[in-house]
């Protein structure tokens, strides 16, 4: 053999193995690459894609389809060692850059990781991660008991993680791309607006109870104001201008799961907003600054003080303060009513009132800056929400204006407008 050549090398089919193929003792296929100097190596049972696959062997790709898949990756610049990571290691990846959450944002992001720990999904490469893949794993956690809500929040740290894979390079599709809904059943109950006679019997007993009277004026601001209960617990003395009835609307107080109470930011930008008061509004929150009885000391959180509500501890009070006196409130009338009231929570307030206002007739970008919705979809996903009754409502206030537009047309001594005053050109 002349100096300098190699020896051709063959299977047992007698066909020719290109450069970095050769055949193991086994019988099996290998394929040998080098990424940064470093050997990496594929393996398969088959050659060609039309090789019968040895009996008792997994289906897999053959030894030439690996090597066209390694060249794509190479010439796309993505790393094909990376797709080695399962899709638990990529969820902590990924939440590695996710810093300087709030409290509440992170402790999602523990019980999405705490709760992949115990699936097996999560042992799974995500090379291996198909599309299909992805929307049985969510129906299972929905199988399994999982709420529509806490499949969302999975998926909502899963999308994001897989997404950064593919910007990175590593994969070249997101298999969690798709919508929610058309996978899962969305069996969340959703938190309706109680109408407004419901609203005004609930404030009429809250008023003439013995009980719970002290609480009225919390309980109308609440639906009279569409605040978040969290931007209601934050607010101090200093935020309320009653002189021009203005509320301050920059912050919300939070406690966390270690019972640690904190001041955040507002749940997004358009949170921080000057809330106009009406006059109802301003005297409720009058009574509630004057029968304010001053703490043995004012609890300072984050540099605030002042809240409006302590408890015995002098410990501003919380949501779930609230909660639970809403509760106890719509228990307390249903049990002396007949008629039963729906479950209202300070939530609901705030629903209630932004349905209220779109019904009343509110440009849609006025009630989101009131709402303090970042996005306007939610805003107008109430004035989707509105009925039969709602509609017939505004057909005849239409009406009526038409009517007393012709009487005012009359009085004047005008000529009403009809079609017979124009001549066609």
């Amino acid at each position: 053999m002349p100096a300098g050549r190699t020896k051709t090398r063959r299977d047992s089919k007698h066909r020719v193995l290109r450069r970095g193929e050769s055949i193991r003792a086994d019988g099996k296929y290998q394929f040998k690459y080098h990424i940064n100097g470093k050997p990496h190596f594929v393996y398969s049972w088959r050659l060609e894609p039309t090789d019968k696959l040895p009996v008792g062997k997994k289906p897999c790709l053959s030894l030439r389809e690996l090597e066209k898949q390694i060249g794509y990756d190479l010439d796309t610049l993505s790393d094909p060692m990376g797709k080695n990571i399962t899709v638990g290691e990529l969820v902590e990846r990924y939440l590695c850059t996710k810093t300087g959450v709030k409290p509440n944002t992170l402790a999602n992001y523990n019980f999405v990781q705490n709760l992949l720990k115990k699936e097996t999904f999560s042992e799974k490469k995500i090379s291996q991660v198909k599309t299909s893949d992805a929307k049985l794993f969510l129906i299972k956690l929905q199988q399994d008991g999982k709420g529509y809500s806490t499949i969302k929040t999975v998926r909502g740290v899963l999308r994001p993680a897989f997404q950064m894979a593919v910007d990175d390079d590593v994969l070249h599709k997101n298999p969690f791309g798709f919508e929610l809904a058309t996978v899962v059943v969305n069996d969340s109950v959703t938190r309706e607006a109680i109408t407004k006679d419901q609203m005004r019997k609930f404030l009429k007993f809250v008023h003439d109870d013995n009980v719970y009277c002290k609480y009225y004026e919390v309980v109308y601001i609440l639906f009279h104001t569409g605040l978040r209960i969290s931007e209601f617990c934050g607010l101090t003395l200093r935020d309320v201008d009653l002189e021009n009835k203005i509320l301050n609307i920059d912050h919300q107080l939070q406690r966390t799961a270690n019972m640690k109470l904190v001041i955040e930011s507002t749940k997004t930008n358009a949170g921080t907003r000057k809330l106009p008061m009406t006059e109802d509004v301003a005297e409720c929150f009058r009574g509630i600054i004057e029968d304010r009885e001053p703490p043995r000391f004012e609890k300072v959180i984050d540099g605030y003080s002042g809240f409006l509500f302590v408890d015995k501890d002098c410990n501003p009070l919380v949501a779930m303060h609230w909660e639970h006196r809403f509760n106890h409130m719509v228990k307390r009338y249903n049990d002396i009513y007949r008629v039963q009231m729906p479950n209202i929570t300070p939530h609901v307030c705030r629903h209630t009132y932004c349905s209220n206002m779109a019904k009343s007739g509110m440009n849609p970008k006025t009630l989101q800056y009131l709402m303090g919705h970042s996005d306007i979809g939610v805003t107008l996903n109430t004035y989707t929400h509105l009925g039969l009754e709602d509609a017939a409502d505004e057909l005849k206030r239409m009406e009526d204006l038409e009517v007393a537009r012709k009487e005012l047309e009359k009085a004047k001594g005008e000529k009403p407008v009809s079609q017979k005053m124009f001549r066609a050109i």
